[in-house]
């Protein structure tokens, strides 16, 4: 079955691939409910604010009213905070990349990229650096969906422990006791 775009290097997964059913495929990208959107930051948005509205669940996915679109030029940059992670600037976007995708055309928003997994354990901070479109001047964004798992932080406190390799004789003093024995007759 053809679907329009290259399968090279893992890059997604498609409709056809897929296990769960149509209607459970939401429940996979509740992420978007654990983002901190308040704090959330679209860099190089035409209209204030409008990064936020392309995190949206999965059912409004297709919703073409609330979008994204570069002002400048065709760079957008998304901090997305889940806990307070100092945001990411263009100057930042020379850096060398946790992973980088090449993203195909995808007008119906099903199109899945994998991750490397070891790298986006324990996130508290997504940073998403859109370089360029496919040749327009701007560019625009209606969905992104974040799939994954979420846990709980868990914050513990500082713990001192020490531990002996082994025993140091001098540390466990024993003042010998001398046992006397009673005779009863």
């Amino acid at each position: 079955m053809s679907h329009g775009h290259s399968h090279g290097g893992g890059g997604c997964r498609c409709a056809a691939e897929r296990e769960e059913p149509p209607e459970q495929r939401g429940l996979a990208y509740g992420l978007y409910l654990r983002i901190d959107l308040e704090r959330l930051q679209c860099l190089n948005e035409s209209r204030e604010g409008s990064g936020r509205g392309v995190f949206k669940p999965w059912e409004e996915r297709t919703d073409r009213s609330k979008f994204v679109e570069s002002d400048a030029d065709e760079e957008l940059l998304f901090n997305i905070p889940y806990k307070n992670i100092p945001q990411m600037s263009f100057d930042d976007t020379d850096r060398e990349p946790d992973q980088t995708f090449s993203l195909n055309r995808d007008v119906t928003g099903e199109l899945e990229y994998a991750t490397k997994i070891s790298r986006f354990s324990n996130v508290y901070h997504l940073s998403i650096h859109i370089s360029k479109n496919f040749g327009a001047d701007t560019t625009k964004v209606l969905y992104i969906g974040l799939r994954g798992e979420w846990t709980e932080l868990r914050r513990h406190e500082v713990t001192i422990c020490n531990y002996e390799a082994s025993a140091n004789p001098a540390d466990h003093r024993v003042h010998q006791v001398t046992p006397q024995t009673h005779f009863i007759s």
